[in-house]
């Protein structure tokens, strides 16, 4: 299983990503899934989310993280990713010709399976810093 600092600074840049062209680009990616409505403001609003959370991830990548380590942040990472990928693979099913959705829905499902291992199984400490404590 990956360290959760990588888990932590993926989803941070990943999100980061997201929220930045959903809060910037909010006309073009309604473009992109082929709606008009002035919905840019609910994208907007998205997209500061996605920005919220990325700051979290970046900002706790180096703590312990893991089981009852930071629980709030790894339940609410969960989440997010869980019902995210869900919703992108469901849409997918209906309209097989937007392959994004597809693409989207897998990077949420390996976040939602890392999010969901550390919710499940405490943090991997290493010799060096089981020693330190």
């Amino acid at each position: 299983m990956m360290n959760t600092k990588t888990l932590m600074t993926m989803s941070a840049i990943f999100l980061g990503i997201g929220g930045v062209l959903l809060s910037f680009l909010p006309q073009e990616a309604l473009h992109l899934i082929g709606k008009e409505d002035d919905l840019s403001f609910i994208l907007q609003i998205c997209g500061a989310l996605f920005l919220g959370f990325a700051m979290l991830n970046w900002m706790v990548k180096s703590s312990l993280i893991g089981g009852i380590y930071n629980k709030g942040i790894v339940v609410a990472n969960f989440a997010h990713f869980f019902i995210g990928s869900s919703v992108l693979v469901k849409q997918y099913a209906k309209n097989t010709d937007m392959s994004y959705l597809l693409i989207l829905g897998i990077i949420y499902s390996i976040f939602a399976i890392g999010f969901g291992y550390l919710l499940f199984n405490g943090p991997k400490l290493s010799n060096n810093s089981a020693s330190h404590s």
